[in-house]
């Protein structure tokens, strides 16, 4: 039995409040209708696209939480991060991230995402790369998803750094790999706690 707009409109509205970051193609199945009525429907309710409700998300979440930069200047989305321990970031490789003639991203914009939340994981005001050892595993392509996991290694008090180690993953295929030791201005939190 096919739902009613306003019945489905209404699921959508609640699906959507629950999980921010479904998309539309998942709701389309979800609804069993197809992508452009969800996008018709997100459209009269004022709900906007998957990519600005994670940007809302991640920067009503995010923003006192992130000291080392502003989070507009994350490359890439956070979408969950514990200082001195942990990150997560998404990247979504748009037309204007690669090379026209084959539609593989620029590395650069891989590269950046994975360094942006090394440096947006450290809990510091001031943090530098100082050093990175990083390995690009295959291509990335135009329309692909990429999810950036970042995590701390190791906090050296005594030189002032802090190795973060960063995979990239596009469909849990592992597409990008870095080790990044990080300068940073201030002891870590565990040392200010004795």
């Amino acid at each position: 039995m096919r739902r009613t707009k306003k019945d489905r409109q209404q699921m959508l509205k609640e699906t959507i409040k629950e999980n921010p970051f479904i998309t539309d193609e998942d709701l389309a199945e979800k609804f069993q209708v197809s992508v452009q009525t969800i996008r018709l429907d997100r459209l009269e309710l004022s709900i906007p696209e998957l990519r600005e409700r994670i940007k809302y998300v991640a920067e009503k979440k995010f923003e006192d939480e992130v000291r080392s930069l502003p989070i507009e200047e994350v490359i890439g989305e956070i979408i969950d991060i514990e200082l001195d321990q942990s990150a997560i970031s998404i990247f979504d490789v748009k037309e204007e991230h690669v090379f026209i003639r084959n539609k593989i991203a620029r590395g650069h914009h891989v590269f950046a995402q994975a360094n942006s939340l090394a440096v947006a994981v450290i809990n510091d005001e001031l943090a530098l790369t100082a050093k990175a050892n990083i390995q690009f595993k295959r291509s990335v392509k135009q329309g692909e998803r990429v999810i950036a996991k970042a995590k701390v290694t190791k906090i050296d008090d005594g030189i002032g750094r802090t190795i973060v180690e960063v995979s990239s993953y596009v469909n849990n295929e592992l597409v990008f790999k870095g080790e990044f030791e990080m300068y940073r201005s201030e002891k870590s939190l565990k040392d200010e706690k004795r």
